[in-house]
C-alpha cells in the first residue's frame, strides 16, 4: 500500500461524521408528554433506524413502528405523509453526513490517492457504526418500498464514484499516466463496487463481518 502522507492513513477516524439521528433535547431533561415541534419527527426516524438493526427486519410496517413508539399510526402521519417519506428522512441524513465529511476530506487532504482512500474508508465506517443506515444504503431495507428510494440511493453512490473519479484522475496525472481519465474511471468504479460489496456483506452477515476488515490492503491494491 502507498505510504500515507504526514503520518495519516486511511483508517484515521477524525473525519467520521456524527452517526446518529439525534434529538436537540438535553440528555437529563425531564420527560414531556408532548414533544416540542420537530422532536417527534426525530424520534420517529431514530426508532425506524433502530428497528432496521434488529434481526429479521425485512419489512417494517407503520403499525410496528407506531407500536414501538407507543403512538397511533395516525400520529405518525401527522409528521410524515408516508412511510416512503420516513425513509427519505434517513436518506437525507446519510447524504448530509457523508458528503459533509467528503467536502472536509477534499479540503484537508492534498494527496489525491490518499483522499480517495479516506473517502472509501469513511463511507464504510459510517455504515459500520450505523447498521440500520447500512441496510438503507445497500437497498436491503428498501426492497418493498417506493422505487424512488432505491433510485435515490443509486444516485448517492453515483456521486461517491464521481468524487473518487476526480481524485483518482489527479493521482493518475501526478504519476505520469498516459490515460489518466481511463485509469480514474476504472479505479473509481472498482472502489465504489468494493464499498457497496463490503456494506452488503456486513448487512447480510447480520452485522458480523466488519466492512473495514483488511481495508488498507484492498485500498492499496485499487489506488
Amino acid at each position: 500500500m502507498t505510504p500515507s502522507p504526514a503520518g495519516r492513513d486511511a483508517t484515521d477516524e477524525d473525519d467520521v461524521p456524527e452517526t446518529r439521528v439525534e434529538s436537540a433535547s438535553a440528555p437529563d431533561a425531564p420527560a414531556r408528554k408532548r414533544p416540542k415541534p420537530g422532536e417527534r419527527r426525530v424520534q420517529i426516524l431514530q426508532t425506524l433506524a433502530a428497528m432496521l438493526e434488529e434481526p429479521g427486519a425485512d419489512r417494517i410496517t407503520t403499525a410496528a413502528l407506531a407500536a414501538k413508539l407507543q403512538v397511533s399510526e395516525a400520529a405518525l402521519y401527522r409528521h410524515f405523509a408516508s412511510k416512503a417519506q420516513m425513509f427519505e428522512g434517513l436518506i437525507e441524513f446519510i447524504e448530509q453526513s457523508v458528503f459533509t465529511v467528503i467536502n472536509q476530506v477534499s479540503e484537508r487532504e492534498s494527496d489525491p490517492a490518499q483522499r480517495a482512500r479516506r473517502i472509501v474508508f469513511m463511507l464504510l465506517q459510517f455504515g459500520e457504526k450505523n447498521p440500520g443506515m447500512a441496510r438503507v444504503m445497500v437497498g436491503d431495507a428498501l426492497v418493498f418500498e417506493n422505487e424512488r428510494l432505491s433510485a435515490r440511493m443509486n444516485q448517492f453512490f453515483d456521486k461517491i464514484e464521481s468524487q473518487l473519479r476526480q481524485a483518482l484522475r489527479s493521482a493518475a496525472e501526478n504519476s505520469g499516466s498516459q490515460t489518466p481519465t481511463v485509469d480514474a474511471n476504472g479505479r473509481a468504479s472498482a472502489l465504489t463496487a468494493l464499498a457497496v460489496g463490503r456494506l452488503q456483506r456486513y448487512t447480510r452477515s447480520g452485522f458480523k463481518r466488519s466492512p473495514t476488515e483488511q481495508i488498507e490492503l484492498a485500498l492499496g491494491l485499487l489506488t
